[in-house]
């Protein structure tokens, strides 16, 4: 049974492995509380997942370690797994997805697990793990159902009662419900008043939907670059803990968390995954109530592929006004272009991309359109482009 005792003896095993991750003020953050982050994304492989995926080990037999074990992953657990494997010179296997981002799987192989990949998303990789475990005989290391990994998760709620001791609220990821099981856990038992809120995505909202029906529940299927928390179904031992100890579990869209990221970046200068930003997410677009409270917000995981990164830098800036795409309906005559980048740069607009479109068949002969990406401050400032742009005469379509 997952006590608080095992919670702390979890802390005692991982004190010389694990880092104690930082609590940083973040009064940049755009929200109505007073907001912490809590770097998970600056722990050892990058992710909280090396917690649980420790303790569990440690906690092994001797016989179970010769046997090695296994595990499946959307990346963060495998790094987990596979570093803490290697550290108690065992034989680790991971089944990933096929989709998990490259960096996530070279960082697995690099801490010396072996890699197989999967067809499909995490739950197709917990079946293929499954099967080997039963094939090879090793142990299989669940990311999130396991008490162990649980009572390893929950040392971060400890060491925020810690670094907060007035802490009014926390607001955690969730995928299959790991982390924040042993987070609520913790928090709850030595801080009663303290609310917990979880935050999914909402292309898979698993534990949300099992919440509200009051069972467990499966997705069909899954949809969100948050791949960290891209998952079917909750577990059935974190399904009990979340009902009982969370307050609330709320979604964010992907435009959301990308806003978040950017957030984060511009901010906070730090780097964090989309499942490890969804908290950020929902504190800044006002999911949960933190109006006036002490807030953590737990930045779980800083393993995003660079190539993903650079496309949900450029959501983020279009979520959040930063940048924006016009098209402007134009009469085919000279002058029309200096015309229009004048304007724009009147008003702080800055052009970055043009095209012309002369063949659009719903246009006039002599007319075209002109498509442009300008870097702006914010949606006001949008707006008064557009409202200068007309006022002399042009079209703005979009």
């Amino acid at each position: 049974m997952l006590s608080l005792d095992k919670i702390y003896h979890a802390a005692f095993s991982m004190k010389n492995v694990i880092r104690r991750t930082d609590l940083i003020y973040a009064p940049n953050i755009p929200t109505e509380g007073e907001v912490y982050l809590k770097t998970e994304n600056l722990q050892t492989t990058g992710s909280f997942k090396v917690r649980g995926a420790y303790y569990k080990i440690s906690q092994l037999s001797q016989e179970e370690k010769q046997k090695g074990v296994i595990a499946c992953s959307a990346g963060n657990h495998a790094q987990g797994v596979a570093r803490a494997a290697t550290m108690e010179g065992i034989s680790s296997k991971i089944c990933l997805p096929d989709s998990a981002p490259i960096s996530k799987i070279e960082a697995t192989k690099r801490y010396g697990a072996q890699v197989v990949l999967v067809n499909g998303v995490y739950d197709d990789a917990y079946k293929k793990a499954r099967e080997l475990e039963e094939k090879e005989g090793r142990v299989f290391i669940h990311p999130f159902d396991d008490e162990d990994v649980i009572a390893g998760q929950g040392t971060i709620g400890l060491e925020l009662l810690e670094q907060l001791p007035d802490i009014d609220a926390v607001i955690v990821p969730i995928g299959g419900g790991g982390l924040i099981s042993g987070l609520a856990y913790a928090v709850k038992s030595l801080k009663p008043q303290c609310k917990v809120y979880g935050v999914q995505v909402s292309g898979a909202p698993c534990m949300l939907n099992s919440l509200e029906h009051g069972l467990i529940e499966e997705l069909e299927c899954v949809s969100t670059f948050a791949d960290g928390i891209a998952v079917k179904r909750p577990g059935d031992n974190t399904f009990g803990i979340v009902s009982r100890y969370v307050d609330e579990v709320v979604t964010v869209t992907d435009d959301e968390v990308a806003t978040a990221v950017l957030t984060l970046i511009e901010q906070q200068k730090l780097i964090a995954e989309g499942a490890g930003a969804v908290s950020v997410a929902a504190a800044m677009f006002g999911k949960v109530d933190i109006k006036g409270k002490k807030a953590v917000c737990l930045v779980s995981g800083g393993n995003i592929d660079v190539n993903i990164l650079s496309r949900v830098i450029n959501r983020g800036l279009l979520k959040s006004g930063r940048f924006v795409n016009l098209v402007i309906a134009l009469t085919d005559k000279p002058g029309q272009l200096e015309l229009v980048s004048k304007t724009i740069a009147k008003k702080g607009g800055n052009v970055v991309s043009v095209q012309y479109n002369r063949s659009d068949e719903n246009m006039a002969i002599n007319s075209c359109f002109l498509s442009l990406q300008v870097e702006t401050r914010d949606f006001e400032q949008i707006t008064e482009i557009k409202n200068e742009l007309n006022s002399i005469g042009l079209r703005v379509i979009s």
